[in-house]
């Protein structure tokens, strides 16, 4: 009669682990793998997601018409900055 194989991964903590134990022992903490990031982080100028802090940009949300929205997104990708500088330049142009 055979036996079932060992679980790959230890009964412990990682049990729910997506991770082999191999894999486990392999990591290491991010100061030892990306410490300039880790640095960046600590300072408060890593910035993952988002506009940078400071930002002069206000998220806003509106409804514009389909034949508008799709002609800019049409456009490609950076159809939300074209926009913005079509804005601008209204303004500009009204001053």
């Amino acid at each position: 009669m055979k036996k079932t194989p060992k679980s790959r991964r230890p009964k412990d903590d990682y049990d729910d682990s997506p991770l082999t134990l191999a894999e486990l022992r392999r990591m290491r903490p991010a100061r030892e793998v990306v410490p300039e990031i880790v640095a960046a982080y600590e300072a408060g100028t890593l910035h993952v997601r988002g506009r940078p802090r400071g930002s002069n940009k206000t998220p806003v949300s509106l409804r514009l018409d389909n034949d508008v929205l799709a002609f800019f997104k049409s456009k490609g990708a950076g159809w939300q900055t074209r926009m913005g500088d079509v804005l601008k330049a209204v303004v500009e142009a009204a001053r």
